[in-house]
């Protein structure tokens, strides 16, 4: 196990279904991201760039620019949206539940 891996929350919905939910590997997608290991952070979870890419960018436009930003966010949101989705309806059908 690796030392970071201690401090990971634990997913309630696996733990209760034993299915993973879909946010299921982002903690250690991001992980892998800080440690510089961009195809092992993909691997284990796609939307982790899309993600903080939407964040990174819809949070400033919204705090900087206020209602003007509406269209743009909502933009970010559903394309970051159908990534998860795409990635969680793959990992389903595909037997990829850990």
């Amino acid at each position: 196990m690796v030392q970071a891996d201690r401090f990971f929350i634990p997913c309630p919905i696996k733990y209760l279904t034993g299915i993973d939910c879909p946010g299921c590997g982002f903690q250690r997608s991001v992980l892998a991201l800080l440690k510089g290991n961009l195809q092992d952070s993909f691997l284990l979870y796609p939307p982790t760039i899309p993600l903080i890419l939407t964040f990174s960018i819809a949070l400033p436009v919204h705090y900087y620019y206020k209602g003007n930003s509406d269209k743009l966010i909502k933009i970010l949101y559903l394309f970051t949206g159908t990534i998860i989705l795409i990635n969680y309806g793959y990992k389903l059908f595909n037997g990829h539940l850990h």
